[in-house]
């Protein structure tokens, strides 16, 4: 039985299993040659001969416990049919989703856009077949899938005035509940044993936001993936109330950021816990690095529990080091 699932069917303490947001990337020298090589972030996510290489190198130098698809939340809107390009140093930047007839877009040609990603998944799939490791697919959640929507850039460069009309939102997030739906399916069909839904900028929603978007929609999606057989891991950053947030939402696991206090989190909240630690430690040193990951460990001990970093990993980190975190919570 994969080990990820051991803690979230079985509530199993006993095992501690790892692994790590973005996990394959640049961190890796190995990646680094390939993306070198490949400087257009889209085509690379629809290659299905190297997607799947990148997918498993963190798994062939770590002791992992899970791979997660390489792949991109805004493959959504890519397949929507909204302009999505990687400008270096800056970031995501995506054309105007008014350009984009929306009533025009079918589930056939959705899907069809976006075959490369689910071919991907199924040589995976097999690839893990016979192991204990986890196959994580994973989306955006809706209320950060139409940030990038409307705002057409990370958030932490500007804001759109289009983010105030609630009008709009409502709508958007209807269509992209529908496509999100879709999109986790395929997945799941193609072999992903766990999903994992990313609300990165949810720590940006207002209450009303929260209540009509955040939690609706993705209680709607979390429902949605449950009802196809899998698990669904929940990752709402900088959430205004993590406990609110699980009553509302029902996730199988919630991912917490570093921000937050795991004391808190490990007395409030009855369902399995992943994530946690602060990115930022891998780039310390060994000593403060092992004090920080134990300090999640000793907290979770008697809590089911999937070790993982509160972030995605930093590119300026040392293999050597993730190598380490590995083995403190293996020997844990």
């Amino acid at each position: 039985m994969e080990k990820i699932k051991q803690v979230i069917e079985n509530k199993d303490t006993k095992v501690k299993p790892i692994w790590v947001m973005r996990q394959a990337g640049r961190y890796l020298p190995e990646f680094r040659e390939i993306r070198s090589k490949n400087q257009d972030f889209i085509e690379l996510c629809l290659n299905e001969t190297l997607v799947p290489e990148i997918t498993l190198q963190p798994l062939k130098r770590f002791d992992l416990d899970a791979a997660i698809i390489f792949s991109d939340i805004l493959m959504l809107h890519y397949g929507l049919g909204q302009s999505v390009k990687f400008k270096k140093d800056f970031g995501p930047m995506l054309g105007d989703i008014n350009d984009v007839d929306l009533n025009n877009v079918t589930e056939k040609g959705f899907i069809k856009s976006l075959e490369p990603v689910y071919a991907s998944m199924s040589n995976l799939s097999k690839s893990l077949e016979g192991s204990d490791k986890s196959l994580i697919g994973f989306v955006g959640a809706p209320w950060t899938i139409l940030i990038y929507m409307l705002n057409r850039q990370s958030p932490k460069k500007k804001l759109s005035e289009d983010l105030n009309n609630i009008d709009k939102k409502k709508l958007l997030s209807k269509i992209v509940t529908k496509y999100l739906k879709i999109h986790i399916r395929e997945q799941v069909r193609s072999g992903a044993t766990v999903i994992q839904i990313f609300d990165s900028w949810a720590g940006l929603a207002n209450k009303e936001d929260i209540k009509s978007i955040i939690y609706n929609c993705s209680a709607d999606l979390v429902e949605f993936t449950k009802s196809l057989g899998v698990p669904v891991i929940c990752f709402p950053r900088e959430i205004i109330d993590y406990k609110e947030y699980v009553s509302e939402i029902n996730p199988s696991v919630i991912c917490i950021d570093y921000k937050v206090d795991p004391k808190q989190i490990e007395k409030e909240i009855n369902i399995p816990v992943q994530g946690g630690l602060d990115p930022k430690f891998l780039l310390s040193n060994k000593e403060s690095l092992k004090k920080e990951a134990k300090r999640y460990l000793d907290i979770f001990k008697n809590h089911p529990y999937i070790f993982n970093l509160g972030h995605g990993i930093l590119p300026s980190t040392d293999p050597e080091m993730m190598d380490y975190l590995v083995k403190i919570v293996k020997d844990f």
